[in-house]
């Protein structure tokens, strides 16, 4: 049940008090209790000014209790790029496409009983539109989830693929660039310190060589990076990551990553002068976005080729002072898999489609079979020649969150409850995989949150 700004002042009395930019908590317990649940339902589906409300209050929350949207940048150029952590670890960033708040506080949960400081919250461009979540709906979610877990700390949330489209590049690379700028600027507006720029969508391969493969890439990488560095918050580097393999693609080779950075490097140069660059890459390994669906629905084992993380990670740190390489693509991986990634040191794996697949399984039959012909009807265009229906709904059902958001949100508590029991389950399968569990002190040691307040609404 949301809340009108009235209704909001009025539920504040006794449990936390407004001054000005910021606020005093006056009791904890209730606003675990009783007043956060309702706040981030209402800076989801309320009205515009009652969302404002509730986004600004779990924002000045937030930051009273030391939960601080922060850059990991810091971390990646200092602790990974120069390997001072051991054992090595490697940073899950999770796409939280439906029930976001419910399933961020799995994951909140289980920081705060494992001292867990490494893990990213992150969604992409792409499913900012089909999920229905703009940027600061997605950070008022994150925050709120941590208040009601009860966690202290960094936050780090993150634009995921910030993706050029090669259609809308080629007709106009100007109107194209000034898209994903204001993007990307309304993701930082919103605390997100962390931005995936992803203009691998551009790498022409029928160049001849490997710089002239990658020139659209290096150049657009680095004019976003500048624009980044013009508008961060003081005090803040927020940390950028380039891609040079385009997931489902051909697998990348260092001598590409060393072309890329060759050409990235002078260009930003020359755009902004001695700025920090990126502090990761993402490279293409042999994995597909939610897996390659089978006819029946079930997902085809694929082929991947650790040793490109491992060669690529090595030169990034060696050569670039970069955290290393990242991995996307990743969720619906065979489980025996992801103790690889930190044995490869792996800085960074993307997860989404598998905590995807787990809601669905767990949707009661008639609200999915609801689902199921919606996507049917509205969206047969995307049905590709030789797809059975299991494949096309596979690949299409993500699509739902947004025009369903509401009705995965109001699903009852016994629907709800194995679902999120199942969500947990998983998530602490990966974070001990991913060795993150006791990574809230070396997080901090690099990490130094800056607490930025910003002017209520009403």
């Amino acid at each position: 049940m949301q809340f009108t700004c009235d209704e909001i002042k009025n539920a504040l009395s006794g449990i936390v008090e407004v001054k000005e930019d910021r606020v005093e908590i006056l009791n904890l317990q209730k606003v675990k209790d009783e007043l956060i649940d309702r706040l981030v339902y209402t800076a989801v589906f309320g009205e515009e000014k009652e969302k404002a409300c509730a986004r600004w209050l779990i924002r000045a929350i937030a930051l009273e209790l030391d939960i601080v949207p922060a850059s990991i940048h810091d971390f990646y150029v200092n602790g990974m790029a120069k390997e001072e952590i051991s054992p090595w670890f490697t940073v899950p960033a999770m796409n939280i496409r439906g029930l976001t708040y419910d399933v961020m506080r799995q994951i909140f949960k289980i920081a705060v009983e494992k001292d867990m400081g490494a893990f990213i919250l992150e969604i992409a461009k792409s499913e900012i539109g089909y999920t229905d979540q703009r940027p600061a709906e997605y950070t008022a979610c994150a925050l709120a989830a941590a208040i009601k877990e009860g966690y202290k700390g960094p936050v780090f949330i993150q634009g995921d693929h910030f993706q050029f489209n090669a259609k809308k590049y080629a007709e106009n690379p100007e109107k194209e660039l000034e898209s994903i700028k204001a993007l990307t600027k309304e993701a930082i507006e919103a605390d997100f310190y962390n931005i995936d720029i992803d203009p691998s969508t551009l790498v022409d391969y029928s160049k001849p060589t490997l710089k002239e493969q990658q020139l659209h890439n290096y150049v657009n990488t680095a004019k976003m990076t500048a624009f980044i560095r013009e508008i961060e918050p003081e005090g803040i580097t927020v940390s950028v990551g380039g891609e040079i393999g385009h997931i489902g693609g051909k697998n990348s080779t260092p001598e590409e990553f060393e072309a890329f950075m060759e050409g990235y490097l002078e260009e930003l140069k020359k755009d902004a002068g001695n700025v920090p660059g990126i502090s990761k890459i993402s490279v293409q390994t042999g994995t597909e976005h939610g897996g390659i669906p089978l006819p029946d629905g079930s997902i085809a084992k694929v082929k991947l080729d650790f040793s490109v993380l491992e060669k690529i990670g090595e030169v990034a740190r060696k050569k670039y002072s970069m955290a290393g390489a990242v991995q996307h693509g990743a969720s619906t991986l065979p489980d025996e898999l992801f103790h690889k990634f930190p044995e490869v040191k792996t800085a960074e794996i993307h997860l989404a489609t598998g905590f995807q697949n787990i809601i669905y399984d767990h949707l009661p039959e008639d609200f999915k079979n609801e689902i199921y012909n919606w996507l049917k009807t509205e969206l047969k265009g995307e049905w590709k020649e030789g797809w059975t229906e299991e494949q096309f709904i596979y690949k299409t059902r993500k699509k739902a969150f947004g025009k369903f958001k509401k009705d995965f949100w109001d699903l009852p508590k016994e629907v709800k409850e194995p679902m999120m029991k199942a969500l947990e389950d998983k998530f602490r399968f990966l974070f001990e995989q991913l060795n993150v569990y006791g990574t809230k002190e070396i997080i901090e040691k690099y990490v130094k949150p800056v607490k930025i307040y910003k002017k209520r609404p009403y």
